[in-house]
């Protein structure tokens, strides 16, 4: 199976279908450095294949470039979209070498195949958000909207990691929500905001602050919000392994952080 190769444009994120995600249970490492050292910077070569969810659409695009001009023969090539179709990839056999998935689920499914080599790290966290058109044109005051089915409302697919976390939230909350659709990753669901096909929508943090001007966000109480935790890893099978290796160092590195705490992402 291939991957087609895709690059970040702006903020929109391909369109996966998104795939039933099945809760496994594996031991994800904190941030720090991943197992097996690269080669020599001067040695790397030819292209690093990252699947990454669509939430990470602008900061790896940063990344794709501060890495590459750190690495000239090399090429990163981002396929971005909801985590659970691109482990599906995986495990169906796409040509992957870095996965970074928006929940530790994806990954656990990744890593009991035997999928990853070495350890998977937690890079990154996020938060949820309520989501709304810029001027909020219809009122949205928090939560209880979603259960208003006048409101054009959406939410992620369940499979994806913010629906799921958006569906969690709902359920501490004792809320049951009335959304109108469901997207298949937290991309496609901003984009639908951005453009008024929704009333309100809930996606991450870091997606509302890539809208500025043309969304808004409505934070969550904290009592019932969700902590999304960013696992990444090195695939076992990955065609460029040195070069994928290097590659996630630079994202668990002080410089990686840096990219990703200027695109609203905390640290683990």
């Amino acid at each position: 199976m291939s991957i087609p190769r895709v690059r970040p444009t702006g903020r929109r994120a391909v369109r996966l279908r998104p795939i039933l995600a099945t809760t496994l249970v594996t031991t994800v490492a904190s941030c720090g450095a991943p197992d097996r050292e690269p080669g020599p910077s001067g040695q790397l070569r030819g292209q690093v294949l990252v699947s990454a969810a669509a939430s990470l659409t602008d900061a790896f695009g940063e990344m794709e470039a501060t890495f590459e001009g750190g690495h000239s023969g090399l090429d990163v090539v981002l396929n971005l979209g909801g985590s659970s179709s691109l482990r599906t990839q995986i495990l169906e056999g796409a040509p992957v070498d870095v996965f970074a998935s928006a929940n530790r689920e994806n990954m656990d499914r990744v890593v009991n195949e035997g999928q990853v080599s070495g350890t998977a790290h937690v890079f990154a966290t996020n938060l949820l958000q309520i989501a709304v058109p810029a001027g909020n044109p219809a009122g949205i005051d928090g939560l209880e909207d979603f259960g208003d089915e006048v409101l054009r409302l959406g939410l992620c697919a369940e499979a994806v990691p913010c629906g799921a976390f958006a569906r969690q939230v709902f359920e501490r909350a004792g809320i049951i929500p009335a959304p109108d659709t469901d997207e298949p990753d937290a991309r496609a669901l901003l984009t639908k905001i951005e453009l008024g096909e929704l009333d309100a929508g809930i996606t991450y943090l870091t997606d509302v602050a890539a809208a500025p001007g043309a969304v808004e966000g409505i934070d969550i109480p904290a009592d019932v919000n969700v902590v999304a935790e960013y696992p990444i890893a090195r695939l076992s099978a990955a065609p460029n392994p040195d070069a994928a290796a290097a590659f996630v160092r630079f994202v668990l590195s002080d410089e990686g952080r840096a990219v990703l705490t200027r695109h609203g992402f905390r640290p683990p």
